[in-house]
């Protein structure tokens, strides 16, 4: 009885919360831990970034259509996006028609003449800006599929150092008691939480806006096909 009530007391002045569990923990474990928790935060840092990113260009390609499609000619829709730098389906236009513009003052009267050459710069020319914001609006967006691939890993090695050090305490006190034995398991299954708790948003978040970034990548695209379209067509009617 009274063994059981020594392991009771012994149990009751061990503190299992979170900052607990961190601090007894042993350095290696502690590395693990705060790794995880930096993984955390900068993974919450992209995910909100590019959700608002996704927003502002879900916005700024509404505007871009009701202009686009409002009647007026290439050369003032040229003007009036030409200063909207922080939408890629403005900037893939005005990159178009600034080929134009320039084929336009360099071959005076020549341009039915040079439609295809033309139409190879101006469609090179959408591509490469098309190129350049994609990687743009993708920037960081792998560190959400490396961390939700590793995070798991990270926290299991933690895992298995933590029950290490537990047998170690059970080696050295030679003793099997439970409160010989919680505080290193605890430390242990407390890393793999925080691993599982890093992973799985990065997962989720990862999908969501991969999968939403590949449609307005779509968009552009079609866009540009259309646009293209469009243009030689006017071209070739004068």
């Amino acid at each position: 009885m009274e063994e059981v009530n020594t392991i009771n007391v012994a149990s009751e002045n061990v503190d299992f919360s979170m900052f607990a569990l961190f601090m007894s923990a042993d350095l290696v474990v502690k590395s693990v831990i705060i790794i995880l928790i930096i993984a955390s935060i900068y993974s919450w840092s992209i995910i909100v970034s590019k959700l608002l990113r996704l927003r502002q260009l879900k916005q700024m390609e509404k505007e871009f259509d009701e202009i686009f499609w409002s009647g007026n000619s290439f050369e003032d829709l040229y003007e009036t996006l030409n200063f909207n730098k922080l939408d890629p389906k403005s900037k893939i236009f005005c990159a178009a028609i600034s080929e134009w513009k320039k084929s336009k003052s360099a071959h005076e009267g020549e341009i039915s003449a040079n439609i295809e050459s033309l139409k190879d710069r101006m469609q090179r020319s959408m591509v490469v800006t098309f190129n350049k914001e994609s990687e743009i609006v993708e920037k960081n967006l792998t560190f959400l599929a490396t961390s939700g691939s590793t995070a798991p890993f990270i926290g299991l090695f933690g895992t298995v150092w933590g029950i290490m050090n537990s047998f170690k305490s059970i080696a050295v006190a030679q003793n099997t008691n439970l409160s010989v034995v919680a505080p290193g398991i605890a430390e242990a299954l407390f890393a793999t939480a925080l691993g599982l708790f890093v992973a799985i948003p990065a997962v989720v978040a990862y999908n969501k806006i991969s999968s939403d970034l590949s449609k307005y990548f779509l968009s552009l695209e079609t866009f540009m096909d259309e646009f293209t379209t469009i243009f030689f067509r006017q071209l070739e009617k004068k």
